[in-house]
């Protein structure tokens, strides 16, 4: 290890910070390419870590750099350990000629050969623009600091062909990749919170430990309104489902915040959730929610993840704007990684799973492990009462308006005994058991343990 420098771009005091004790090796000797690859631990595990020297050139990426990182995807997938990219390159060295170009390719298919074989997780503390852009975006999880930006061409090059004026931070910075492209995980707050997330999504994926079945039940109803009809957070009760004491991180918190992706503990193992958040858009899926959802169901089952999921989910988001946006392919990427995945994966429905959207939240027909359901929860094409008024709606046309509800509510009640209801779902498979609130800690931890412990053999393309 080299003495760092008073530059605050220097990756030697960035990976110092980012490894146990700031101890590391170096896999290759440091030279002016502006990348460097150390062997270190993280939280306890091994991993290989490359950095770009933004002391050099801004980072620019040629021949020997690409080189640096090459052999350190080499020497990762050679002792099956996480690979941590930590990003402040300007892109291709000019210098290099299209040299350069042709070694941002074989950059780029070490990344593909490694996916979905060794976790990914990419660190953007400055700007990474052009060929650079794409090193992040072809990982697993990529973590944005406050500096950070990712874009293909620059303000300048933006302004001179389209005439826009835009500067780096809204092009490529934390605002831009928070809600708008669904590029950036974790959007961090501060350098040292992007280090820290870093290592903490490091052990969740190298240092994923064993389920412990006998987890403490608590009642997680104190978490769901009584009331069908109201909005609540999901969060809360996905916080109370995973272990108390240990880490779990949110990915794209804020991008298709309908639907929740987290990553943390349960009964000490890793385990991802895969939730519909009620708060936003009533928690329906639309095309954004269901791309979001297919690479994290994606992203569990590469790596051999359990996953659990929390369906409340009335249907799919209808419109024309939906439909142009693809939300029939989107949402058929969710239906695919479903149905391909081979991992542990258990649903829980706390309150409604209509329609479509039930069969994508992990449907027992998707080959869901096992699907449980709150009693109080809802399993039908439609709501009730939405359905008497398409299958009734000329005898509650002739009814008087004062009765009318009433008698939707009579109609809705028959409806749900005869078509719907937990019990005929039970009773045809697709529910495999009534399960209590009070219960369901220790009912999902158990399933997961007693399942065969698989990974699957894709991938894991950024969708």
């Amino acid at each position: 290890m080299s003495p760092t420098s008073n530059d605050p771009r220097d990756p030697i005091s960035r990976i110092a910070r980012l490894v146990d004790d700031g101890k590391f090796d170096f896999l290759i000797p440091r030279t002016e390419c502006g990348m460097l690859a150390v062997t270190a631990t993280v939280k306890g595990n091994k991993v290989v870590i490359f950095a770009s020297d933004a002391t050099i050139k801004s980072g620019a990426l040629g021949v020997d750099g690409s080189k640096v990182i090459v052999s350190a995807y080499k020497a990762a997938m050679g002792a099956q350990v996480p690979i941590i990219g930590i990003w402040h390159s300007g892109g291709a060295r000019l210098s290099d000629g299209v040299a350069s170009l042709d070694a941002f390719g074989e950059v780029f298919q070490s990344m593909i050969s490694a996916s979905g074989r060794i976790p990914q997780l990419s660190l953007v503390l400055g700007p990474t623009a052009g060929g650079g852009a794409y090193g992040p975006a072809l990982t697993d999880v990529v973590v944005l600091a406050p500096e950070g930006r990712i874009f293909v061409t620059g303000p300048d090059v933006v302004k001179s062909v389209t005439g826009e004026d835009i500067d780096m931070a809204l092009l490529g910075g934390p605002e831009a990749h928070k809600k708008n492209s669904g590029l950036a995980h974790v959007i961090a707050a501060s350098e040292d919170e992007a280090i820290e997330d870093i290592r903490i999504l490091t052990a969740l994926f190298a240092n994923q430990g064993f389920m412990n079945p006998d987890v403490k039940d608590i009642d997680l109803s104190i978490y769901v309104p009584e009331f069908h009809v109201r909005t609540y957070e999901v969060h809360p009760l996905v916080d109370a489902i995973l272990d108390k004491d240990a880490e779990h991180i949110e990915l794209l918190s804020m991008w298709a915040p309908n639907m929740t992706t987290v990553l943390g503990r349960l009964g000490g193992a890793t385990v991802g959730v895969l939730a519909n958040n009620p708060a936003h858009l009533a928690g329906v899926l639309d095309a954004a929610a269901g791309e979001k959802a297919a690479r994290f169901v994606r992203t569990c089952d590469a790596f051999g993840i359990p996953l659990i999921v929390i369906a409340d989910v009335q249907g799919f988001l209808p419109g024309a704007g939906q439909e142009w946006e693809g939300a029939v392919r989107r949402g058929a990427k969710l239906l695919h990684a479903f149905g391909e995945s081979v991992i542990p994966r258990v649903t829980l429905i706390t309150r409604r799973a209509y329609g479509g959207a039930y069969v994508a939240m992990n449907s027992k027909s998707l080959g869901a492990t096992r699907v449980f359901a709150w009693p109080d929860a809802e399993v039908s094409v439609m709501g009730a009462v939405a359905a008497v008024r398409v299958l009734h709606r000329r005898l509650l046309a002739d009814i008087p308006a004062e009765q009318r509800e009433s008698m939707e509510l009579e109609l809705a009640a028959e409806h749900e005994r005869v078509s719907g209801g937990v019990e005929k779902a039970i009773e045809i498979g697709a529910v495999d058991e009534m399960l209590s609130p009070a219960k369901t800690r220790s009912a999902l931890a158990k399933t997961i343990a007693d399942a065969p412990h698989r990974r699957g053999s894709h991938g894991n393309i950024p969708l």
